[in-house]
């Protein structure tokens, strides 16, 4: 689960609360909590390949899913090693050595930029760049969920949302098993890191592909999420807002089951609702 309250992951700050009743209005100064977003330096075998703007926590996590989504690797052992550099960018650099079988980025897809958590694809230089081959054909995952199960999802994803309880301020993804069990839930001020340090704490545990899970997260379904669940091998991809158009051709043409508006007691199927049993 995310990091309790109280670590870097959230920053006491102080703020005046206004409250309008009637013609009156008060205001109250007091103590609260925001989500932390600081940068952290992304270097493959030493190079500097991007720089992220995330919520801190779980960053071996958030570099490997990263990785996943890129096509440099797609199994555990592609990784030689992966840890913090000390002293450099104020400790928020992180190193992934490439081992054998890895793909290494090419120099035109570097992208030598640096990426806010509003954003999972900026600084790529193509749209071919952008939708990347997967390893894994998602048409074969025959796995089933039962709506009733996927209906519930949101909820249980809302329940285990710590660092949204104190700040207000984060999005949130979480792997579910086709039965509604939480295999693995992350935080973070950018929806795409979320789902990152999702899959890279499935390719970490050697996980991959995520065959026969769902990934419910807490925003809109957008391409580059599609694209993310798609190269981590998840075959249902559930989103409480609305999916764009792109997204939907995308889920479409890879087999990926995609659900939107998944709130309350219901939700729409956008592509593949064959997994979905009534």
């Amino acid at each position: 689960m995310s990091e309790a309250v109280g670590s870097a992951a959230a920053r006491p700050t102080r703020v005046t609360r206004f409250r309008v009743a009637g013609e009156g209005v008060d205001a109250v100064e007091r103590d609260d909590l925001v989500a932390a977003e600081e940068p952290l330096e992304i270097r493959i075998d030493g190079q500097s390949w991007s720089i992220t703007m995330r919520t801190p926590g779980e960053d071996l996590d958030l570099v490997a899913g990263f990785l996943v989504g890129e096509g440099v690797v797609t199994e555990r052992g592609h990784l030689a090693s992966i840890g913090h550099v000390a002293d450099a960018l104020l400790g928020n650099t992180v190193d992934a050595v490439l081992g054998p079988g890895a793909t290494p980025p090419a120099d035109a897809a570097a992208r030598h930029s640096v990426t806010t958590s509003a954003c999972g694809i900026c600084g790529t230089e193509s749209i071919d760049a952008i939708e990347k081959q997967a390893r894994w054909d998602l048409g074969d995952d025959d796995s089933v969920v039962p709506a009733a199960v996927l209906a519930r999802l949101p909820d249980r994803l809302r329940a285990a949302q710590s660092l949204f309880d104190s700040t207000g301020g984060v999005h949130a993804a979480g792997l579910f098993t086709a039965a509604g069990d939480a295999l693995c839930v992350r935080e973070d001020v950018g929806r795409h890191n979320a789902v990152d340090k999702v899959v890279g704490w499935a390719l970490r545990n050697d996980l991959l592909p995520l065959r026969g899970t769902v990934l419910q997260v807490s925003g809109r379904a957008s391409f580059e999420l599609v694209q993310k669940a798609r190269l981590a091998g998840i075959p249902i991809l559930a989103a409480v807002g609305a999916p764009s158009s792109l997204s939907r051709d995308l889920a479409e043409s890879s087999g990926l089951t995609l659900v939107g508006f998944s709130r309350g007691s219901g939700f729409s199927a956008y592509a593949h609702p064959r997994r979905i049993a009534a």
